[in-house]
């Protein structure tokens, strides 16, 4: 049987985006990450293809093109819900602190115990390994705290947006020490983050500007397609490229803010507007199909049998179990004692994948087993999924009780306005009898 015919393929992808609705509203109601449940379809699908065919696919080159067009959807649609106002400068300071802070000090933690347990791990090498093990997925986090409330939302997204960014630079920044002729160190690589800022502000009001004077309806995915080729030229010049679409991401949803004084002249609100609100939403769909194929693909390539490895369990444990105490004493510091659900929401996820794909031939470790980085991912997701369900209960009891006492209120006033109904009015005295006495 020819399961990859082109009617099969379309049946086929059509049946996973179904599937993959479908978990969006599961996850909705159980709080379990739709990635799981997509990552369980692609072992499924994995004992599928191993019944129907004997011939072996290579899906690395889909799993990379889905994982950058992911990851660039997924922080163009993180960038569109952030709105810089005033007040919001001291939590967005602080999510990049404890963003910045807790990728260094994961991957150092992480380092060290890739170090010690791993066969043949250099230290250079190990940070390069921990370096995706220790990155947010904003692909988890973003559409999982919906439910929270709005200043613990906010915290999550501005964290786990940081996270991505400044781990993808990290991570650049440690392959290019692997070549002594392209690494120019921290200067270097601080002027190619300043130099990314200017081309990404005069491309994004050159876009800004271009497209609010095009008429035609059928300019979205032109605009997209501007993106990722600004990407991925970013990428050939060696340039931090996510910050290209971070910045645009704010440009347009801060439009106000950017084109003030005597710029504002040059903005069409009305028009750059809706091109916003019609970017948001096909950001949003082409996010969804995007991490869906990505996550089962991802499926189908892990081998299973690297999870019942004793060594993948002991070192996934110990990186878990360091994630959440360095997570635990920077909350601590930063926030204070209301550090619940956050400190379980630590998902690691597609970018943690796509870099660990992308670590240089001369650096791969063939000790390192891939087993530990989904373990590390599995049990992220399990242990968030476990604070949210808790989350939502204690939200549920609190809710509870506030309708309770409300109703005891209700009761009790129907009751003092019933006796006051029933009650005797108090005996007056005529006038001519007051005035006898």
């Amino acid at each position: 049987m020819d399961i990859f015919n082109s009617y099969n393929l379309i049946i086929e992808a059509s049946v996973i985006l179904i599937l993959s609705f479908l978990f969006n509203g599961i996850s909705k109601r159980t709080n379990i990450p739709s990635v799981l449940l997509l990552i369980l379809l692609g072992f499924i699908l994995q004992f599928v293809l191993k019944t129907f065919t004997s011939e072996e696919v290579d899906f690395f080159p889909a799993l990379e093109v889905l994982g950058i067009i992911g990851l660039i959807m997924i922080v163009l649609e993180a960038a569109l819900e952030l709105k810089l106002k005033k007040e919001k400068l001291i939590p967005i300071l602080k999510s990049m602190a404890i963003a910045l802070t807790g990728l260094i000090g994961s991957a150092w933690v992480a380092a060290l115990i890739l170090h010690q347990f791993v066969p043949d791990m250099s230290m250079d090498a190990a940070w390069l390994y921990a370096t995706p093990l220790s990155i947010l997925s904003s692909a988890i986090i973003i559409p999982s705290v919906s439910e929270l409330s709005e200043k613990k939302k906010e915290f999550h997204i501005y964290e786990s947006t940081f996270s991505d960014i400044m781990g993808i630079m990290m991570f650049y920044f440690l392959v290019s020490g692997l070549n002594p002729a392209e690494d120019s160190g921290a200067g270097g690589f601080a002027l190619n983050i300043l130099l990314t800022i200017i081309i990404s502000l005069i491309a994004s009001y050159a876009i800004i500007f271009i497209f609010q004077q095009i008429k035609s309806q059928a300019k979205l995915f032109l605009l997209i397609a501007v993106l990722l080729l600004l990407y991925a030229i970013g990428k050939q010049l060696h340039l931090s490229s996510l910050l290209i679409i971070l910045i645009f991401g704010l440009v347009i949803a801060n439009m106000k803010l950017f084109f003030g004084g005597k710029l504002s002249h040059f903005l069409e609100y009305e028009k750059a507007h809706r091109i916003y609100h019609e970017l948001h939403i096909v950001t949003l769909e082409t996010a969804f199909v995007v991490r869906t194929f990505f996550f089962v693909i991802f499926g189908l390539t892990i081998a299973i049998a690297s999870l019942f490895s004793i060594q993948v369990a002991l070192v996934s444990v110990l990186i878990i179990l360091s994630i959440y105490a360095i997570r635990f004493v920077i909350l601590r510091t930063f926030i204070g004692s209301d550090i619940l659900p956050q400190l379980f929401i630590a998902p690691r996820g597609l970018i943690t994948i796509l870099l660990f794909y992308a670590i240089p031939l001369e650096a791969q470790v063939a000790t390192f087993e891939p087993g530990i980085l989904l373990f590390v991912i599995i049990g992220t997701s399990l242990i968030m999924t476990w604070a949210m369900i808790k989350d939502k209960k204690k939200m549920s009891t609190i809710l509870d009780l506030a309708d309770k006492e409300i109703d005891t209120l209700q009761e009790e006033n129907e009751l003092i306005k019933q006796s006051d109904l029933h009650k005797p009015s108090d005996p007056q005295l005529p006038d001519e009898l007051d005035q006898n006495s």
